[in-house]
C-alpha cells in the first residue's frame, strides 16, 4: 500500500493507505481524528468538512491521493480545551448547537470563511454555511456566533 504524506493540524503525517480510500476514513481510522463526522457519504451535508489548503472541503468524498503534500486542518486543529478558537468560544457563548453532530463541519466552514474574509456580512456567513446541514435548527444562533467570533478576532 502506498504512503501518503500531508500536513495534518500543523504536523507532517505519513499514512499507508489505498490512494482511493477517503480522507474521512483515514482520519477517523488509523489517525484517530474523530472531529469530522460521517453524514451522508456523498459530500452533501458538510458533517465531514475539513480545511484543505485553507478551503472547506468534504472529506467523505476526497480520495487520499488528492491530499498528498497538502495542508489539512480538522476541528482538532482549530483550538484546544485550554485555548479554544474564537469560533469555539462564540458557539458556546451563543449556545449555537444542540446535538452537536454538524458543528465540527460548520466550525471548519466558518473558519475557512473568516480566513478569507475576516469581516463577513450576515449574508456572507449564511452563504458560507449553506452547504452544512443542521437538523436541530440552530442556524440563526450559528450565524450570530460566527459574526461574534469575527468581531472578537478583529479586536484582538
Amino acid at each position: 500500500m502506498p504512503t501518503v504524506q500531508f500536513q495534518l493540524n500543523g504536523a507532517t503525517v505519513a499514512v499507508d493507505a489505498d490512494p482511493d480510500q477517503t480522507l474521512l476514513d483515514v482520519l477517523r481510522g488509523p489517525l484517530g481524528i474523530t472531529g469530522a463526522h460521517f453524514g451522508c457519504g456523498a459530500g452533501q451535508c458538510g458533517a465531514c468538512c475539513v480545511m484543505v489548503d485553507g478551503r472547506a472541503m468534504t472529506s467523505c468524498d476526497m480520495p487520499m491521493w488528492s491530499v498528498a503534500d497538502r495542508d489539512v486542518v480538522t476541528l482538532e486543529g482549530l483550538g484546544t480545551a485550554e485555548q479554544p478558537h474564537p469560533l469555539q468560544r462564540a458557539f458556546i457563548s451563543e449556545q449555537a448547537m444542540q446535538c452537536g453532530y454538524c458543528v465540527p463541519g460548520i466550525l471548519i466552514s466558518a473558519a475557512a470563511l473568516l480566513n478569507d474574509n475576516p469581516s463577513p456580512t450576515e449574508a456572507e456567513v449564511r452563504a458560507a454555511l449553506d452547504r452544512n446541514l443542521c437538523r436541530c435548527g440552530s442556524h440563526n444562533r450559528m450565524v450570530r456566533a460566527v459574526l461574534r467570533a469575527a468581531s472578537e478576532m478583529a479586536t484582538s
